[in-house]
């Protein structure tokens, strides 16, 4: 099968990932990285093992040995980044959020359909074979529908005030900080598993920590890395948030996140409760499904090829007993993403488990819902979403 060249913009933290991921399938050449000089794109080519680098994105996209763009910038970016590579008929993959907000989201998507290319977001827990598994079994019934859908993905990265990332600075990250990085990831992995759609949102924000300490550049996610010279910077968007959920059955819902919660690495949960049976996964135990139960006893299902649903089993790799992690989730996304794109990314021929720029729309116009409800007072605000024109 033909090698397919790929070429990565933005080559922070989760790049290094993205790079790992396609190498580990076999059949993906990592061609170029292109940062914001040629003197930090050669450095990260270094460090990364490729043979390119470019300092300007434009450049990278007129490479004709790359046909995949994955585009891993800071969110202000990710519009014009993706929208020359989808006018030079390239594939796409992004990492989340999609855009700034849900306009630019579905300019995004609507131009992603029109040039007929692959496009996809990279919430890459739907990758976990027990996250497939559980989506399965709310399909297939087994949990008599659902009537509450309840978590929160809580981290500590930003406890200290000497932590400034772009994702504080609006004009970088957006409106929204905590509610887009990791919000969006519980979200869109609960619309996932359930199969039902949010409606409409209540959500409390809150600033934490108000003033910040920026050496002058921004720190990567998990960086321990600090410098001695600071300038104090207000801070306004959220660093912690709870939301009340409708969902599009009538279900409830509620979830919280927040990135400055001391000893919560990286502390995704999602549960699901229907009138039979609730499930219950957590990311940092990611290969056991709590299953809960009304009349008999409770159980815990372990990551098994010969125990999971046909839908999961294709995201299992090692047998009963041999743990599988987060990169083997990205990777699994990865593989799909590619496939796709092999198959000439048609509607058609996309796997189920998949999202793309309609799902990274559908988040933004989420996130946007709970500003708008939060900025109202806290009142509950409709999920204003435009579907794709056929």
């Amino acid at each position: 099968m033909r090698t397919l060249g790929m070429g990565l913009v933005g080559p922070g933290f989760i790049a290094a990932h993205h790079i790992d991921a396609v190498r580990r399938l076999g059949d993906v050449e990592v061609v170029a990285v292109a940062g914001s000089t040629e003197e930090s794109a050669a450095r990260k080519a270094r460090e990364y093992k490729v043979d390119r680098s470019y300092g300007d994105y434009k450049a990278l996209i007129a490479d004709p040995d790359i046909q995949v763009i994955h585009n891993t910038t800071p969110n202000h970016l990710h519009l014009p980044v993706t929208m020359a590579a989808l006018a030079a008929g390239k594939h796409v993959i992004s990492d989340k959020p999609l855009a700034l907000n849900s306009d630019e989201a579905r300019q995004l998507r609507d131009a992603a359909i029109k040039a007929r290319v692959g496009h996809v977001v990279t919430f890459n827990y739907r990758g976990n074979p027990l996250v497939q598994q559980a989506r399965s079994m709310v399909a297939s019934g087994e949990t008599d529908g659902v009537s509450f859908v309840h978590g929160h993905y809580l981290q500590d990265w930003m406890t200290d005030p000497n932590v400034y990332s772009w994702r504080s600075d609006p004009a970088k990250g957006g409106s929204s900080s905590a509610l887009g990085d990791i919000g969006s990831h519980w979200c869109d992995l609960a619309e996932h598993v359930s199969g039902l759609k949010i409606d409409s949102v209540l959500a409390d924000l809150t600033t934490v920590i108000p003033v910040r300490f920026s050496a002058g550049g921004s720190a990567e996610a998990f960086s321990q890395k600090q410098s001695a010279d600071r300038t104090p910077v207000k801070v306004q968007s959220e660093d912690l948030a709870s939301v009340l959920l409708r969902f599009s059955n009538g279900a409830k819902g509620v979830f919280s996140v927040g990135q400055i919660l001391p000893g919560h690495k990286n502390d995704l949960q999602l549960e699901l409760n229907g009138k039979k049976r609730s499930l219950k996964w957590r990311q940092e135990e990611q290969n056991e499904l709590w299953i809960g139960r009304h009349d008999q006893p409770n159980e815990i299902m372990a990551k098994d090829p010969s125990l999971v649903s046909p839908d999961a089993r294709r995201y299992v790799h090692l047998p009963g007993g041999h743990q599988e992690s987060w990169a083997d989730a990205f990777r699994n996304l990865m593989r799909d993403a590619y496939d796709w794109i092999r198959e000439g990314a048609t509607p058609s021929a996309k796997p189920e488990m998949l999202p793309t720029f309609e799902d990274g729309y559908r988040s933004a116009c989420i996130v946007d819902a709970m500003l708008r409800s939060h900025a109202a007072g806290g009142v509950w605000e409709k999920v204003r979403y435009a579907a794709a024109e056929n």
